[in-house]
């Protein structure tokens, strides 16, 4: 694929300052995009730190306090790191991974690294607590901050504004993405240009030292001394770049032929599992892409001009990958969108008039059961399916994708109000899903509650006119026993 440098879409100036001429080295601040390829953040700092002749330094820090900050996602983020410590090492690039020992250590490091720059670089991330920490960061810092997405196939700021349908947003895509289509430069080309620095600048390493190698490795006691919920365990998959393309490996040649049939099926589990690699940076959709055009011995070419919004036909590519592609592109990015555009988009306030309307009018129907926050986390409704799917999300981090949509519907169905079942959503997927606090898990939470869908009839009970599901109607269209027998803590078949 061909490379280019880093489109102007992408780039955003954070604080107007100037680059500082006297400035020593060139600073990625890595936060989002936690990989070394297919990193739009890492090649901008790599280009910028050619043209003025500095050398490369990278930081990538892990505080303690982020909202639900456990062993699951700092194992997770700190795998990353083992990967991109050796990945910088071979390329001769200056890495300085930070994981705050305890709360608050951290603080001034960024400040102390930035008084010796030309300028910062960071990723553009649109959710979370990632926006307030970066604009907080454009304020205090004397040089030049800019933020640089690597978020998607389409730059998040082509858009002018949220779209409300999946629909319209993929007719966009088909009319705007194409001319986006070009690969990230293979920045182990441009390392090669890089002026080398040999060590941090003095004092650093002694007041913010480099994660200890135990940590990286791995070691169980190390973690367990942050101060961090050591309640939620690690999930047995490695987090990572490695892991991440051994993964999409693993997908396009085991699963990717049956995907378009099997996604649905929680016994076949054939999704591509990369959500959380996803999420936390370890890969991009750009590789992604690559390696599916790859596979599937596609060229930007093939595109169609098909501009429909339809789901099938525009990539010119196999029925079941054209169907991934508008679950990583359209589903995925239309959450960014969204996230980008409505400050307000983890809020009940967000949805559609229409969805809000029907829910209101159907807060105080009487509802079959109510179970409180506690019960539905600890996955003792009577329900052995939606149980089975709660406790999977518990012990590994992820629900099976058809799973997580009832999983959702059935707590609306269960709960006192919808907006008590957004609250209980969110704190569930937020404090025990890898791939949580996320633009696409803030869409499908929202889904469940009408975003990017539609009306539905007959209007019911509690949901009003949005879409309904139930269980039974699962354990009739689906394999589902034996998911049960393996997730279910009850170990029985109770119906809905």
């Amino acid at each position: 694929m061909q490379s280019f440098p880093v489109s102007k879409a992408r780039i955003r100036d954070l604080n107007g300052q100037p680059l500082r001429g006297s400035g020593k080295y060139v600073l990625y601040w890595m936060i989002s995009t936690r990989r070394t390829r297919s990193n739009y953040a890492l090649d901008r700092a790599i280009e910028l730190a050619i043209e003025l002749d500095r050398p490369l330094l990278v930081l990538e820090a892990l505080r303690s306090d982020y909202p639900f900050a456990c062993d699951r996602f700092h194992r997770f983020v700190i795998d990353g790191m083992a990967d991109n410590a050796a990945a910088f090492e071979k390329a001769g690039v200056l890495y300085h991974p930070y994981v705050e020992p305890k709360v608050g250590a951290g603080k001034g490091l960024l400040k102390q690294l930035a008084s010796d720059a030309c300028c910062v670089v960071t990723d553009d991330y649109p959710c979370f607590f990632l926006p307030r920490m970066v604009e907080a960061a454009a304020e205090a810092l004397p040089i030049r901050l800019e933020a640089v997405d690597s978020n998607g196939l389409l730059p998040m700021r082509v858009a002018q504004k949220a779209f409300s349908r999946a629909f319209d947003f993929r007719r966009f895509l088909q009319r705007e993405l194409r001319p986006h289509l070009q690969f990230p430069p293979r920045a182990q080309q441009l390392r090669s240009k890089l002026r080398p620095m040999s060590r941090l600048p003095q004092g650093i390493s002694k007041r913010w030292p480099r994660a200890t190698e135990a940590l990286l490795e791995g070691n169980t006691n190390s973690l367990s001394k942050l101060p961090i919920d050591h309640d939620i365990a690690p999930i047995s998959s490695r987090g990572g770049a490695t892991a991440a393309r051994q993964g999409l490996r693993d997908f396009l040649s085991e699963r990717l032929q049956n995907y378009g049939e099997d996604r649905n099926q929680p016994e076949a589990d054939a999704s591509s599992r990369l959500s959380a690699y996803l999420h936390f940076g370890h890969i991009g959709t750009h590789e992604v892409l690559d390696k599916l055009a790859q596979y599937e011995d596609w060229s930007i070419e093939s595109i169609t001009d098909i501009r429909s919004g339809k789901r099938e036909g525009w990539w010119g590519m196999s029925p079941a990958a054209e169907s991934y592609l508008d679950q990583i592109v359209t589903w995925r990015e239309v959450g960014f969108n969204f996230c980008l555009h409505r400050a307000d988009y983890d809020r009940f306030n967000s949805l559609p008039d229409w969805a809000q309307s029907s829910l209101e009018q159907h807060a105080t129907d009487k509802r079959p059961h109510v179970y409180s926050l506690e019960q539905f986390e600890s996955a003792t409704t009577h329900d052995s399916l939606w149980n089975a799917a709660q406790f999977q999300l518990k012990q590994d981090g992820r629900i099976h994708n058809y799973l997580r949509m009832l999983w959702g519907k059935k707590i609306l169905h269960w709960s006192e109000s919808p907006e008590r079942a957004l609250k209980i959503m969110l704190e569930l997927n937020n404090k025990y899903a890898v791939d949580g606090r996320d633009p696409s898990s803030y869409t499908g939470i929202f889904w469940v509650l009408g975003r990017f869908d539609r009306a539905w009839g007959p209007e019911r009970e509690i949901f009003g006119k949005v879409r309904y599901m139930a269980s039974d109607n699962t354990r009739r269209k689906l394999r589902v026993n034996e998911y049960i027998k393996r997730w279910d803590p009850q170990g029985c078949l109770f119906p809905e």
